[in-house]
Protein backbone atom coordinates (compact mmCIF):
# COMPACT_ATOMS: atom_id res chain seq x y z
CA UNK A 1 0.00 0.00 0.00
CA UNK A 2 1.10 3.47 -0.95
CA UNK A 3 0.24 6.23 1.85
CA UNK A 4 2.10 9.33 0.31
CA UNK A 5 -0.47 11.71 1.51
CA UNK A 6 2.55 13.10 4.16
CA UNK A 7 1.56 16.82 2.66
CA UNK A 8 1.51 20.09 3.69
CA UNK A 9 1.93 18.57 7.51
CA UNK A 10 -0.56 15.73 6.65
CA UNK A 11 -0.33 12.47 8.85
CA UNK A 12 -0.17 9.06 6.79
CA UNK A 13 -3.04 7.11 7.28
CA UNK A 14 -2.70 3.50 8.58
CA UNK A 15 -5.64 1.55 7.51
CA UNK A 16 -4.31 -1.45 9.41
CA UNK A 17 -4.74 -0.57 12.40
CA UNK A 18 -8.03 0.31 12.22
CA UNK A 19 -9.15 -2.58 10.21
CA UNK A 20 -10.11 -4.91 13.36
CA UNK A 21 -11.79 -2.29 15.68
CA UNK A 22 -15.97 -2.07 16.33
CA UNK A 23 -17.91 -0.22 14.23
CA UNK A 24 -19.78 -1.27 11.02
CA UNK A 25 -20.84 0.28 7.89
CA UNK A 26 -24.44 -1.26 8.50
CA UNK A 27 -24.18 0.56 11.70
CA UNK A 28 -23.51 3.60 10.28
CA UNK A 29 -25.93 3.11 7.49
CA UNK A 30 -28.49 2.38 10.03
CA UNK A 31 -27.80 5.74 11.91
CA UNK A 32 -27.87 7.60 8.73
CA UNK A 33 -30.75 6.31 7.21
CA UNK A 34 -32.78 6.63 10.65
CA UNK A 35 -32.87 10.01 9.95
CA UNK A 36 -34.35 10.18 7.07
CA UNK A 37 -31.38 11.19 5.35
CA UNK A 38 -31.15 8.26 2.00
CA UNK A 39 -34.87 9.53 1.25
CA UNK A 40 -34.26 10.78 -2.91
CA UNK A 41 -34.80 14.65 -2.89
CA UNK A 42 -36.90 15.58 -6.27
CA UNK A 43 -38.09 18.36 -5.10
CA UNK A 44 -34.12 20.27 -4.30
CA UNK A 45 -32.94 18.91 -7.53
CA UNK A 46 -36.22 19.94 -9.47
CA UNK A 47 -35.37 23.55 -7.50
CA UNK A 48 -31.61 23.13 -8.17
CA UNK A 49 -32.66 22.35 -12.25
CA UNK A 50 -34.81 25.41 -12.26
CA UNK A 51 -31.96 27.93 -10.76
CA UNK A 52 -29.77 26.55 -13.23
CA UNK A 53 -32.01 26.96 -16.47
CA UNK A 54 -32.94 30.33 -15.83
CA UNK A 55 -28.47 31.33 -14.91
CA UNK A 56 -28.32 30.03 -18.37
CA UNK A 57 -30.97 32.14 -19.76
CA UNK A 58 -29.55 35.17 -18.75
CA UNK A 59 -26.02 34.51 -20.03
CA UNK A 60 -27.44 33.54 -23.67
CA UNK A 61 -29.61 36.61 -23.71
CA UNK A 62 -26.26 38.73 -22.74
CA UNK A 63 -25.37 37.08 -25.90
CA UNK A 64 -27.75 38.65 -27.97
CA UNK A 65 -27.10 42.21 -26.45
CA UNK A 66 -23.76 42.95 -27.42
CA UNK A 67 -20.54 41.06 -29.32
CA UNK A 68 -18.07 43.18 -27.38
CA UNK A 69 -15.32 41.14 -26.01
CA UNK A 70 -15.59 43.77 -22.70
CA UNK A 71 -19.17 42.23 -22.06
CA UNK A 72 -18.82 38.29 -23.72
CA UNK A 73 -15.49 37.74 -21.62
CA UNK A 74 -17.00 38.25 -18.24
CA UNK A 75 -20.44 36.40 -19.68
CA UNK A 76 -18.06 33.64 -20.76
CA UNK A 77 -16.78 32.98 -17.14
CA UNK A 78 -20.12 33.02 -15.86
CA UNK A 79 -21.54 30.40 -18.39
CA UNK A 80 -18.79 28.15 -17.36
CA UNK A 81 -20.01 28.16 -13.85
CA UNK A 82 -23.21 27.85 -15.00
CA UNK A 83 -22.08 24.57 -16.83
CA UNK A 84 -20.33 23.35 -13.90
CA UNK A 85 -23.84 23.82 -12.17
CA UNK A 86 -25.13 21.56 -15.21
CA UNK A 87 -22.47 18.86 -14.45
CA UNK A 88 -23.45 18.69 -10.85
CA UNK A 89 -26.82 17.88 -11.76
CA UNK A 90 -25.85 15.11 -13.62
CA UNK A 91 -23.54 13.90 -11.29
CA UNK A 92 -26.63 13.71 -9.09
CA UNK A 93 -29.25 12.29 -11.25
CA UNK A 94 -26.58 9.96 -12.18
CA UNK A 95 -26.03 8.57 -8.34
CA UNK A 96 -30.39 8.09 -8.35
CA UNK A 97 -29.90 11.12 -5.85
CA UNK A 98 -33.39 12.70 -7.21
CA UNK A 99 -36.39 11.05 -8.84
CA UNK A 100 -37.64 7.69 -7.75
CA UNK A 101 -37.40 5.95 -10.93
CA UNK A 102 -33.77 4.97 -12.52
CA UNK A 103 -35.65 6.02 -16.22
CA UNK A 104 -36.77 9.54 -14.90
CA UNK A 105 -33.17 10.25 -13.50
CA UNK A 106 -31.40 9.13 -16.58
CA UNK A 107 -33.58 11.34 -18.93
CA UNK A 108 -32.69 14.21 -16.64
CA UNK A 109 -29.05 13.06 -16.97
CA UNK A 110 -29.05 12.54 -20.83
CA UNK A 111 -30.72 16.64 -20.87
CA UNK A 112 -27.79 17.45 -18.88
CA UNK A 113 -24.78 15.84 -19.88
CA UNK A 114 -25.10 15.01 -23.59
CA UNK A 115 -27.55 18.29 -24.48
CA UNK A 116 -26.19 21.08 -22.13
CA UNK A 117 -22.42 19.70 -21.53
CA UNK A 118 -21.71 17.90 -24.98
CA UNK A 119 -20.48 14.61 -22.70
CA UNK A 120 -21.55 11.47 -22.83
CA UNK A 121 -24.06 10.52 -20.04
CA UNK A 122 -23.37 6.68 -20.23
CA UNK A 123 -19.37 6.80 -20.54
CA UNK A 124 -19.58 9.37 -16.99
CA UNK A 125 -21.79 7.26 -15.20
CA UNK A 126 -19.56 3.89 -16.34
CA UNK A 127 -16.35 5.24 -15.56
CA UNK A 128 -17.73 7.14 -11.94
CA UNK A 129 -19.17 3.61 -10.99
CA UNK A 130 -15.66 2.43 -11.30
CA UNK A 131 -13.91 4.84 -9.27
CA UNK A 132 -16.64 4.75 -6.39
CA UNK A 133 -15.89 0.70 -6.46
CA UNK A 134 -12.28 0.96 -6.64
CA UNK A 135 -11.69 4.70 -5.57
CA UNK A 136 -7.48 5.57 -5.23
CA UNK A 137 -6.85 1.69 -6.25
CA UNK A 138 -3.91 1.57 -8.34
CA UNK A 139 -4.55 -0.03 -11.97
CA UNK A 140 -8.41 0.04 -11.43
CA UNK A 141 -9.61 3.50 -10.72
CA UNK A 142 -10.31 5.69 -14.29
CA UNK A 143 -9.46 9.34 -11.87
CA UNK A 144 -6.07 8.49 -11.41
CA UNK A 145 -5.23 6.86 -14.50
CA UNK A 146 -4.31 9.94 -16.44
CA UNK A 147 -1.98 9.98 -19.06
CA UNK A 148 -0.29 13.44 -18.22
CA UNK A 149 -0.08 13.11 -14.33
CA UNK A 150 1.20 10.66 -11.87
CA UNK A 151 0.00 9.98 -8.38
CA UNK A 152 2.72 7.21 -7.33
CA UNK A 153 5.99 6.77 -7.93
CA UNK A 154 5.23 3.57 -9.83
CA UNK A 155 3.03 5.08 -12.05
CA UNK A 156 5.90 7.94 -12.43
CA UNK A 157 8.65 6.35 -13.36
CA UNK A 158 6.53 4.35 -15.84
CA UNK A 159 5.99 7.42 -17.71
CA UNK A 160 7.87 8.01 -21.19
CA UNK A 161 8.34 10.79 -23.97
CA UNK A 162 6.58 13.81 -23.29
CA UNK A 163 4.74 12.61 -20.95
CA UNK A 164 7.57 11.83 -18.61
CA UNK A 165 8.65 15.09 -19.06
CA UNK A 166 5.51 16.85 -17.98
CA UNK A 167 5.30 14.20 -14.75
CA UNK A 168 8.83 15.38 -14.09
CA UNK A 169 7.47 18.76 -13.09
CA UNK A 170 3.53 17.91 -12.65
CA UNK A 171 3.33 20.17 -9.77
CA UNK A 172 3.85 23.40 -12.31
CA UNK A 173 2.07 21.87 -15.15
CA UNK A 174 -1.09 20.77 -12.85
CA UNK A 175 -3.84 23.67 -12.95
CA UNK A 176 -2.33 24.47 -16.50
CA UNK A 177 -3.51 21.24 -17.75
CA UNK A 178 -6.87 21.55 -15.93
CA UNK A 179 -8.49 23.73 -18.46
CA UNK A 180 -8.09 20.76 -21.02
CA UNK A 181 -10.60 19.25 -19.65
CA UNK A 182 -14.10 19.93 -20.90
CA UNK A 183 -11.98 19.22 -24.06
CA UNK A 184 -10.85 15.57 -22.85
CA UNK A 185 -14.72 14.80 -21.72
CA UNK A 186 -16.10 15.71 -25.33
CA UNK A 187 -13.26 13.44 -26.92
CA UNK A 188 -13.93 10.81 -24.45
CA UNK A 189 -17.51 10.52 -25.23
CA UNK A 190 -16.87 10.40 -28.26
CA UNK A 191 -15.05 7.43 -27.96
CA UNK A 192 -16.98 5.83 -26.37
CA UNK A 193 -19.68 6.23 -28.28
CA UNK A 194 -17.86 4.58 -30.88
CA UNK A 195 -17.38 1.48 -28.56
CA UNK A 196 -19.58 -1.98 -29.64
CA UNK A 197 -22.49 -2.68 -27.50
CA UNK A 198 -22.98 0.93 -25.69
CA UNK A 199 -26.51 1.33 -24.56
CA UNK A 200 -28.53 4.21 -26.03
CA UNK A 201 -25.69 5.08 -28.47
CA UNK A 202 -27.88 6.78 -31.06
CA UNK A 203 -29.34 9.03 -28.71
CA UNK A 204 -26.67 10.39 -26.56
CA UNK A 205 -24.91 10.61 -30.25
CA UNK A 206 -27.84 12.65 -31.30
CA UNK A 207 -28.05 14.67 -28.56
CA UNK A 208 -24.32 15.33 -28.38
CA UNK A 209 -24.39 16.62 -32.11
CA UNK A 210 -27.10 19.01 -31.20
CA UNK A 211 -25.39 20.60 -28.52
CA UNK A 212 -22.22 20.48 -30.75
CA UNK A 213 -24.49 22.20 -33.65
CA UNK A 214 -26.70 24.32 -31.24
CA UNK A 215 -23.95 25.84 -28.96
CA UNK A 216 -21.69 26.57 -31.92
CA UNK A 217 -24.47 28.15 -33.78
CA UNK A 218 -25.30 30.47 -30.58
CA UNK A 219 -21.70 31.05 -30.24
CA UNK A 220 -20.85 32.00 -33.51
CA UNK A 221 -24.52 33.34 -34.90
CA UNK A 222 -24.23 36.29 -32.10
CA UNK A 223 -21.39 37.21 -31.77
CA UNK A 224 -19.55 36.66 -35.38
CA UNK A 225 -16.88 33.70 -36.21
CA UNK A 226 -14.04 35.86 -33.93
CA UNK A 227 -15.44 36.82 -31.06
CA UNK A 228 -17.23 33.71 -31.30
CA UNK A 229 -14.54 31.43 -31.20
CA UNK A 230 -13.09 33.38 -28.25
CA UNK A 231 -15.93 32.80 -26.56
CA UNK A 232 -16.47 29.25 -26.83
CA UNK A 233 -12.34 28.80 -26.46
CA UNK A 234 -13.28 30.87 -23.11
CA UNK A 235 -15.65 29.16 -22.18
CA UNK A 236 -14.89 25.43 -22.57
CA UNK A 237 -11.04 26.20 -20.78
CA UNK A 238 -12.54 27.73 -17.68
CA UNK A 239 -15.69 25.61 -17.75
CA UNK A 240 -12.65 22.48 -17.99
CA UNK A 241 -10.59 24.45 -15.47
CA UNK A 242 -13.39 24.76 -12.65
CA UNK A 243 -14.67 20.89 -12.77
CA UNK A 244 -11.17 19.46 -12.79
CA UNK A 245 -10.56 21.90 -9.91
CA UNK A 246 -13.68 21.07 -7.80
CA UNK A 247 -12.77 17.20 -8.37
CA UNK A 248 -9.43 17.26 -7.73
CA UNK A 249 -9.34 17.73 -3.90
CA UNK A 250 -11.75 15.14 -3.27
CA UNK A 251 -9.02 12.11 -3.78
CA UNK A 252 -5.84 13.43 -5.14
CA UNK A 253 -2.74 13.20 -2.73
CA UNK A 254 -5.05 11.10 -0.39
CA UNK A 255 -3.23 7.15 -0.16
CA UNK A 256 -3.23 5.00 -3.13
CA UNK A 257 -3.81 1.80 -2.29
CA UNK A 258 -2.08 -1.70 -3.80
CA UNK A 259 -4.22 -4.12 -5.21
CA UNK A 260 -3.90 -6.53 -2.67
CA UNK A 261 -4.42 -4.76 0.18
CA UNK A 262 -6.95 -5.77 2.83
CA UNK A 263 -9.75 -2.85 3.91
CA UNK A 264 -13.35 -2.76 4.27
CA UNK A 265 -14.76 -0.79 2.21
CA UNK A 266 -16.21 1.90 5.01
CA UNK A 267 -12.98 2.53 5.79
CA UNK A 268 -11.44 2.16 2.47
CA UNK A 269 -13.56 5.14 1.47
CA UNK A 270 -12.60 7.34 4.24
CA UNK A 271 -9.20 6.56 4.27
CA UNK A 272 -8.67 7.73 0.48
CA UNK A 273 -11.37 11.09 0.89
CA UNK A 274 -10.80 14.44 1.32
CA UNK A 275 -13.16 16.70 2.82
CA UNK A 276 -12.68 20.65 2.42
CA UNK A 277 -14.71 22.41 5.02
CA UNK A 278 -18.20 23.37 4.93
CA UNK A 279 -19.78 26.92 4.42
CA UNK A 280 -23.10 28.45 2.14
CA UNK A 281 -20.37 29.48 -0.50
CA UNK A 282 -17.69 26.65 -0.88
CA UNK A 283 -21.04 24.38 -0.74
CA UNK A 284 -22.58 25.78 -3.72
CA UNK A 285 -19.09 25.78 -5.32
CA UNK A 286 -18.34 22.58 -5.06
CA UNK A 287 -21.75 21.09 -5.91
CA UNK A 288 -21.71 19.34 -2.19
CA UNK A 289 -18.31 17.20 -3.44
CA UNK A 290 -16.62 18.78 -0.75
CA UNK A 291 -18.72 16.15 1.49
CA UNK A 292 -16.55 13.82 -0.45
CA UNK A 293 -16.10 11.03 2.69
CA UNK A 294 -20.09 11.45 3.41
CA UNK A 295 -20.69 10.83 -0.79
CA UNK A 296 -18.54 7.75 -1.28
CA UNK A 297 -20.14 6.40 1.97
CA UNK A 298 -23.54 6.88 0.54
CA UNK A 299 -23.48 7.36 -2.93
CA UNK A 300 -27.03 7.88 -3.11
CA UNK A 301 -27.44 10.50 -0.70
CA UNK A 302 -28.89 14.13 -1.79
CA UNK A 303 -26.60 16.63 -1.19
CA UNK A 304 -28.63 18.90 0.52
CA UNK A 305 -28.60 15.99 3.57
CA UNK A 306 -24.88 15.92 3.64
CA UNK A 307 -23.95 18.07 5.72
CA UNK A 308 -26.38 16.22 8.79
CA UNK A 309 -24.75 13.11 7.20
CA UNK A 310 -21.46 14.57 7.98
CA UNK A 311 -22.45 15.22 11.85
CA UNK A 312 -23.16 11.35 12.37
CA UNK A 313 -20.05 10.03 10.53
CA UNK A 314 -17.62 12.59 12.45
CA UNK A 315 -19.20 11.11 15.69
CA UNK A 316 -18.80 7.87 14.44
CA UNK A 317 -15.04 7.83 13.42
CA UNK A 318 -14.42 9.80 16.89
CA UNK A 319 -16.92 7.25 18.67
CA UNK A 320 -14.19 4.21 17.02
CA UNK A 321 -11.31 5.93 16.28
CA UNK A 322 -10.77 6.07 12.81
CA UNK A 323 -9.19 8.74 11.54
CA UNK A 324 -11.16 11.74 9.45
CA UNK A 325 -9.64 13.89 7.22
CA UNK A 326 -10.72 17.41 6.64
CA UNK A 327 -8.97 20.28 5.31
CA UNK A 328 -9.36 24.30 4.05
CA UNK A 329 -10.06 24.84 0.12
CA UNK A 330 -6.28 26.32 -0.48
CA UNK A 331 -4.99 23.74 2.03
CA UNK A 332 -6.36 20.95 -0.29
CA UNK A 333 -4.77 22.31 -3.29
CA UNK A 334 -1.38 22.58 -1.45
CA UNK A 335 -1.63 19.36 -0.17
CA UNK A 336 -2.37 18.04 -3.93
CA UNK A 337 0.57 19.94 -5.45
CA UNK A 338 2.63 18.67 -3.21
CA UNK A 339 1.77 14.85 -3.64
CA UNK A 340 2.41 15.58 -7.20
CA UNK A 341 5.56 16.98 -6.60
CA UNK A 342 6.86 14.65 -4.34
CA UNK A 343 5.75 11.09 -6.38
CA UNK A 344 7.64 13.16 -9.07
CA UNK A 345 10.80 13.50 -7.43
CA UNK A 346 12.62 10.11 -8.46
CA UNK A 347 12.43 11.76 -12.34
CA UNK A 348 14.01 14.87 -10.80
CA UNK A 349 17.01 12.99 -9.18
CA UNK A 350 20.45 13.34 -11.44
CA UNK A 351 21.19 10.02 -12.98
CA UNK A 352 24.50 9.27 -12.09
CA UNK A 353 27.52 8.62 -14.29
CA UNK A 354 28.65 4.91 -15.55
CA UNK A 355 31.75 3.41 -13.25
CA UNK A 356 34.65 3.29 -15.48
CA UNK A 357 37.15 0.93 -15.22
Amino acid sequence: MHTNDQTAGRAPARPAGNRNTAGTYADLKRRVRELGLLDRQPRFLTYRIIINLLLFAVSVALMFVSSSLWLQIPNAVFMAFVFGQFSFVAHDVGHRQAYPTTKANDRVGLLHANLLLGMSFGWWVDKHNAHHAHTNMEDHDPDIDIVALAFSEKDALEKRGLFRFIVKYQAFFFFPLLPLQAWSLHVSSVQWLLRPGVKRRALEAVLLLLHAVLFTWLAVGTLGWLNGLIFLVVQQGLFGLYLASVFAPNHKGMPVLDNDVEIDFMRHQILTSRNVRPGPLVDIWYGGLNYQIEHHLFPTLARNRLRQAQAVVKEFCSQYGIEYYETSLLGSYGEILAHLHEVSAPLRRPRRAPLTP
